[in-house]
């Protein structure tokens, strides 16, 4: 595992030094840096998806300790979503002359087995999602459930160069996998990456995630699909709101938009914590 954190520590110094030349000192200065915080007990892999631009934030994804912070730039205009992997098991390349950190097969949000992500976190998956410089330049921010849970994640904006009173704070601190029903329930031993093989089996039945109740069941009315396809038609049900009640600023459903989705103004800096309600 040391290999995949040293390679993901150089592939943040080249994504900065790329960002220096490319655009130079004074911009950086100005651009989005978004600072990764890992609260929780337990080691995770952040990784970071672009949905507009080549641009692998990040690196893509690396390896972060409990306690430990990184920080990294976005490209102006940049939107995307960050995650957290957990129970991952590095394995090295296949051969001598493959470059790169190798494999890395996680428990939750795997991205197909890649290291650095070039594909979405498989769910079940607490996602933070942003756009920077969208409408009237403002940057909007969000912590979304659709695709179920597994860790979470707070967003906090930080800077002096904007009014973090108007700035609200977007997130999931509340336990939901503590919370989650038995039919929505992921444990270890089912994981993606197959994280509770060999584990003792107290701890291979614990539950590692939660699903979304589209994920567990399919149906137009928890997707909002077919004849639920619009805000009209598709709204809250009892599992989106048991999410709701144990993360009042997070997306629980698809249409979940009045008070989970948050804007602020050009210059904002963000930390993104994982495992926030850990003290």
């Amino acid at each position: 595992m040391g290999a995949i954190r040293i390679a993901g520590l150089l592939l943040l110094l080249s994504g900065f030094a790329w960002f220096l030349a490319e655009f130079g000192a004074e911009a950086a200065g100005g651009t989005t840096v978004f600072t990764l915080r890992n609260n929780c007990t337990h080691t995770i892999w952040p990784a970071t998806l672009s949905g507009n631009s080549a641009a692998a934030v990040g690196g893509g994804g690396f390896e972060l300790s409990p306690n430990a912070t990184v920080s990294f730039p976005a490209p102006p205009g940049w939107s995307g979503r960050l995650w957290a992997r957990t129970g991952c098991v590095a394995s090295p390349p296949s051969s001598s002359s493959q470059a790169g950190p190798g494999q890395l097969s996680c428990a939750t949000g795997d991205c197909s087995g890649a290291a650095s992500c070039s594909l979405g976190g498989a769910p079940p998956v607490t996602l933070a999602e942003f756009t920077l410089g969208g409408a009237d330049g403002k940057d909007f921010y969000d912590v979304s459930l659709v695709d179920g849970y597994n860790v979470g994640i707070g967003v906090a904006v930080t800077g002096a160069r904007v009014n973090r009173a108007t700035c609200g704070y977007a997130g999931c601190v509340g336990d939901v996998n503590a919370l989650c029903p038995p039919e929505l329930q992921m444990s270890a031993a089912k994981a993606a990456g197959g994280g509770g093989e060999g584990a003792p089996a107290a701890e291979a039945e614990a539950t590692v995630a939660c699903r979304s109740a589209c994920e567990a069941f399919g149906t137009p009315e928890y997707c909002c699909t077919g004849a639920h396809g619009g805000p009209a038609t598709c709204g809250p049900t009892k599992y989106s709101r048991l999410f709701k009640a144990a993360c009042p600023a997070a997306y629980s459903y698809a249409y979940d938009d009045p008070t989970s989705t948050f804007t602020c103004g050009a210059g904002a800096q963000y930390l993104v914590t994982f495992c926030p309600g850990h003290q």
